[in-house]
């Protein structure tokens, strides 16, 4: 079949080996010392690039610790099937695995989900609430998007770390709890630091294993191993009779950055796989999706830049998309996902002033 990638004929293998997840490394096969890694229902990480197998080495050796995990990384990445994942390598894995994120939550509900609250708290608590930490006892409480906790929150947050126990909202009654914490964030915590929205202390605290999961733009050679998986599993589920990838669509999945990472790819085959007529899955991508690798602009396209560079040039796209205002809704501030002090302190290093232009030069790195 020319110019088709099939796998009909694979799918059942497939779906019961690892052909298309880490090879001697898929996390329900691997092993931890001379022991296999103990729990069912491991989350499916598929890949087998070398970035992505560190990633994974890493998870092996924390796994059965009890330390504190930090997992960081672009949206989309999967810190929560990272962070799943040593929860169910962990002795912790009989234990429920609670996930709270920081960023759904309001702000002033957040104190009250984390540690529950008394009857008459406040208005409207009509009865004793029980929180996360409560619910998380023996196990893992996994708090995504921990950048975005209010700094008056912080404190509380690194007493129960440190000294295993708090109080509910409202409540005298000191309650002693054992959880394992893991915590994610896309954001930049050390600048965050430096900008005072995160104290020093809770940062330290949290960081006592790293974990950076790398863009999917930096393993590319995972990409067709995941429209696969994606493409055969919203193909099963939606009863289509689809059995090969056009060699040219995939081609062109493959050039792609994928700013939206693994979750961006994976809403894009869906949306795919409900849009095919045929057994063959095809398509194209919009073009705005598309990368630098498919403009013609000239030799200087390919002209290498710095971080400072690429970095400034983002920042003045989107001022200019923006209209050169910062902050709001729908300021530049929030379409970065920076909060606007740290825009405004990058774009006072970077030389930048709201009303520039793109198209001018770029400064020099310092």
């Amino acid at each position: 079949m020319s110019g088709y990638t099939s796998w009909a004929a694979e799918l059942p293998a497939i779906h019961h080996n690892a052909s298309f997840e880490i090879e001697n490394m898929t996390l329900a096969k691997a092993s931890l010392d001379s022991g296999e890694l103990y729990g069912s229902g491991l989350p499916r990480i598929v890949g087998n690039s070398d970035a992505l197998r560190r990633v994974l080495d890493m998870v092996r050796v924390v796994a059965p610790t009890a330390a504190t995990v930090l997992i960081k990384g672009e949206t989309g990445t999967g810190k929560e099937l990272i962070a799943e994942a040593i929860h169910t390598c962990s002795d912790r894995a009989a234990g429920p695995f609670v996930k709270v994120n920081c960023a759904a939550i309001p702000a002033g509900l957040l104190e009250s989900e984390l540690f529950g609250h008394e009857r008459g708290a406040y208005t409207g608590a009509v009865a004793r609430g029980i929180g996360r930490f409560e619910r998380a006892h023996r196990g893992t409480l996994f708090l995504d998007e921990i950048g975005d906790l209010p700094l008056e929150l912080q404190p509380k947050l690194l007493r129960v770390m440190q000294e295993r126990e708090f109080e509910r909202l409202g409540g005298a009654a000191t309650i002693q709890t054992d959880v394992r914490v893991i915590c994610a964030t896309h954001r930049n915590l050390v600048e965050m630091v430096d900008t005072h929205e995160l104290r020093a202390d809770l940062f330290y605290r949290l960081s006592v294993f790293p974990i950076e999961i790398p863009p999917l733009r930096e393993r590319p050679e995972d990409i067709r191993l995941l429209v696969h998986n994606f493409a055969m599993d919203f193909a099963t589920r939606m009863r289509k009779r689809i059995t090969a990838i056009a060699e040219e669509f995939m081609a062109a999945l493959e050039r792609h950055s994928w700013p939206g990472n693994v979750r961006e790819l994976q809403n894009f085959i869906e949306r795919s796989v409900i849009l095919a007529t045929g057994t063959v899955l095809n398509g194209s991508l919009p073009e705005a999706t598309h990368t630098t690798h498919d403009d013609a602009q000239g030799p200087q396209s390919s002209a290498p830049v710095t971080l400072e560079q690429a970095e400034r040039s983002h920042i003045l796209q989107t001022l200019q998309q923006t209209k050169g205002v910062v902050g709001g809704q729908n300021g530049a501030a929030a379409r970065l996902g920076l909060p606007r002090t740290t825009l405004i302190a990058k774009m006072k290093r970077l030389g930048i002033h709201p009303g520039q232009s793109p198209a001018l030069p770029v400064r020099a790195a310092a």
